[in-house]
């Protein structure tokens, strides 16, 4: 039986590779193929000298950096918690977690819009006037934070989900406690080591869609680099082609590496 789907399983594996790697290859030949000139590298050795790539790449970074931080900090203790003894809650995070998925990114952003519309006109005369005003500031709009903590919640919560249920959670707690380790101790020393792939592949998901998330960034005003690869098009269309295209190869190796990773800890760890 498994001889005979082995050409099927050839079959499904390159009719896949044909659906990427075409697209791919004909976005390249865009990039350097240009008529009247013959082939060209230009599209991509003046990347890095474009005016923005820099401060629009380095603005996503940072946000992503950022976004990682808090929904890891937010996520990581409550889903320990609905393993330890939270576990009538499971129901209830599940279906919050997974209502960005439901909720359309267009009425997302007009929320987020309307609330900031609403906040300086009935809260001028009060100290929080400076936080609206503050979380909107172009060099590091942290409302771009919130919205990207809260769309990054269904795949965060499933990547560590997935880590939690592969490892007893409740024995590691109870052998730190018992060694004397505190609360915050027992999670950082006795259940992260053992999340290790969970973490990263929540914070490698959340690092591709902070990179690639344009509606709520356009909608707001801000100009990451997914918003910046958009604009660029209008003038230059070589150009953000080619960014797209590295942009691309560089998300494939990260996740190439990161899946590496996994393995040589898994190996690691079944060796032990």
């Amino acid at each position: 039986m498994a001889r005979r789907l082995t050409p099927w399983r050839w079959a499904v594996l390159g009719l896949a590779a044909v659906y990427f790697l075409v697209p791919l290859a004909a976005s390249v030949i865009f990039t350097v193929d240009v008529p009247g000139h013959g082939i060209t590298f230009d599209a991509y050795t003046k990347i890095l000298s474009t005016e923005g790539f820099a401060t629009s790449l380095t603005l996503s970074l940072e946000l992503a950096v950022a976004t990682i931080a808090v929904v890891l900090l937010l996520m990581v203790p409550a889903v320990v918690a609905l393993r330890l003894g939270a576990a009538r809650l499971r129901p209830v995070v599940e279906v919050v977690c997974s209502l960005p998925l439901v909720v359309p990114p267009i009425a997302f952003v007009a929320g987020i819009v309307t609330v900031l519309k609403w906040g300086p006109e009935h809260l001028s005369r009060t100290p929080l006037f400076q936080t609206f005003v503050a979380i909107q500031d172009e060099d590091f709009p942290v409302v771009l934070v919130l919205a990207y903590v809260v769309m990054a919640l269904p795949f965060v919560y499933r990547a560590l989900d997935a880590g939690l249920r592969a490892i007893d959670v409740r024995t590691l707690v109870e052998a730190a406690r018992s060694c004397g380790a505190s609360w915050p101790q027992a999670l950082v020393r006795a259940v992260l080591p053992n999340l290790r792939g969970a973490l990263l592949n929540a914070a490698f998901l959340t690092l591709a869609l902070v990179l690639g998330e344009f509606t709520v960034a356009q909608l707001l005003g801000f100009r990451p680099f997914a918003v910046w690869i958009y604009n660029i098009g209008g003038s230059q269309a070589q150009m953000s082609v080619a960014v797209s295209v590295l942009s691309l190869l560089v998300t494939w190796a990260l996740l190439l590496a990161l899946a590496g990773a996994g393995g040589r800890t898994r190996t690691a760890s079944s060796r032990g």
